[in-house]
């Protein structure tokens, strides 16, 4: 039987992307956001190893740490923290908690496996790790989907830093606007058909099965990691998106998040937490497509260029260069744009399904994206979220905190002047409407910034 590890974190998302972790390495993993159900569950199937936040809703996790020895002194424990960082607090958890391994958020996810891994001597315990694979092996990425409802405008910085060639570049261009694509002009209008005949109807014949979108499993009791298949996590998008992105970089972890609405599916590469890569079965996506809607070309330019790909098998990207439409010096600048495009457009998604996997695609990548994830989440939600929905996720009478465990430092966010004047004075005794007035600027951007930093864990709600 594979060991049992404990998992304990009242980050939702990352304590599911470590579940999963241990399960792909051949363990019996079971998470618990709260000290109180850690318990429960210790009493009920004694773990062989913790690890352990030390900060959590209901208590520390030292007094966790502390519960659970009463039981199983011997238990192996690891901590990870946020907060409590320093080589201080490290040495002291050894030296009365005999801890295995003390690990600081953002941390390499390996190292954890390692550190599991010696305690539970896993080539003679452990089950075969699982491949690690996911479930959007399957989405056909290189069929192009023409979506209906057209995009609104999204606004690019000129700035953008790209790694290609083992060579880390920083471009700095004019701001961009993707707009929509243009649509089609109507097909022309046909003859009506004349009327044939009438006969009788065959006998009706079942249709083929097709396989849907993925649907999201029914959610877990609150504290609890439910176990998934091997391989992947998967659930109802709604405004995970920022905590999942943040998963990805709290355990420094390589995979993929693949977030699929209707017929459109779009996959985001991470390699050791950070987003570099993201592919879109939306024709609008396409880098072609994407020239067009920033204005580089036109779609008359892009019809001859696309027609001349395909009758020679080349990319489109090579042809655009040969064609002079496109300098072979501007293709690493406009392809990490349209990466940037893509990942930036799920924030404006508030439906779909996501699965969250494992594996090392993005390093067959020529050209990789440069950016930190609290940038990518602070400014995806300012500019992607409508005002409408925004008003359902913070309300005027709500009292905001600085967070005691912020999953990102405000050294590595980007703010503005008014931003950094408005923060200070977010400390839990002004309402947001008493903060909406003191900002003096449009409801909706305050409304914007408030989110995006409950969304970076840089401010909280509490009970």
């Amino acid at each position: 039987m594979a060991p049992r590890i404990l998992v304990v974190d009242d980050h939702a998302e990352f304590l599911s992307l470590l579940v999963q972790l241990l399960e792909d390495a051949g363990y019996e993993a079971v998470g618990s956001g709260r000290g109180a159900h850690a318990l429960e569950s210790a009493r009920n199937q004694p773990p062989a190893i913790a690890v352990i936040d030390l900060l959590l809703p209901d208590m520390t996790g030292h007094q966790l740490a502390d519960a659970l020895r009463k039981n199983q002194p011997d238990l192996p424990l690891i901590f990870i923290t946020g907060v409590f960082k320093g080589g201080k607090h490290a040495m002291d958890a050894r030296q009365k908690y005999a801890v295995a391994d003390y690990f600081e958020k953002p941390f390499d996810a390996a190292r954890l496996l390692d550190a599991v891994r010696k305690l539970a001597d896993a080539d003679k315990d452990a089950a075969a790790a699982v491949p690690r694979t996911g479930s959007f092996d399957d989405v056909e990425l290189d069929i192009d989907v023409d979506e209906e409802g057209f995009e609104d405008p999204l606004e690019l910085t000129g700035y953008i830093k790209v790694t290609g060639d083992n060579l880390t570049t920083e471009i700095r261009g004019a701001n961009l606007t993707a707009a929509p694509l243009p649509k089609p002009p109507p097909p022309p209008v046909a003859a009506p058909p004349v009327a044939a005949p009438r006969v009788a109807a065959p006998p009706p014949v079942a249709a083929p099965f097709v396989a849907g979108p993925p649907v999201a499993a029914p959610p877990p009791p609150p504290g609890v990691a439910s176990a998934r298949p091997a391989g992947h996590r998967r659930g109802a998008l709604k405004d995970n998106l920022p905590a999942l992105v943040t998963a990805f970089y709290l355990a420094g972890e390589t995979g993929e998040l693949g977030v699929q609405r209707g017929q459109v599916k779009k996959v985001v590469y991470f390699e050791r937490g950070m987003p570099v890569f993201a592919l879109s079965n939306l024709m609008a996506d396409r880098f072609g497509p994407f020239l067009v809607r920033v204005g580089k070309i036109t779609p008359a330019q892009l019809e001859e260029v696309a027609a001349l790909a395909t009758a020679s098998g080349r990319r489109t990207g090579d042809v655009l260069i040969e064609r002079g439409l496109l300098k072979d010096s501007e293709r690493m600048y406009y392809v990490g744009q349209q990466v940037k495009a893509i990942i930036y457009s799920l924030f404006a998604w508030e439906d779909g399904s996501y699965v969250m996997s494992f594996k090392e695609k993005a390093s067959a990548e020529s050209i990789k994206l440069d950016v930190h994830p609290g940038s990518l989440i602070l400014r995806g939600v300012k500019k992607l979220y409508k005002p409408e929905r925004l008003r359902t996720m913070i309300r005027p009478e709500e009292r905001l905190f600085p967070a005691e465990a912020p999953s990102y430092a405000l050294a590595e966010l980007q703010l503005e002047k008014w931003e950094t004047e408005l923060l200070p004075r977010v400390d839990g005794q002004r309402t947001v409407g008493e903060l909406l007035a003191l900002a003096q600027r449009p409801e909706p951007v305050v409304q914007g910034f408030l989110v995006a930093l409950i969304a970076l864990g840089v401010l909280e709600r509490r009970a």
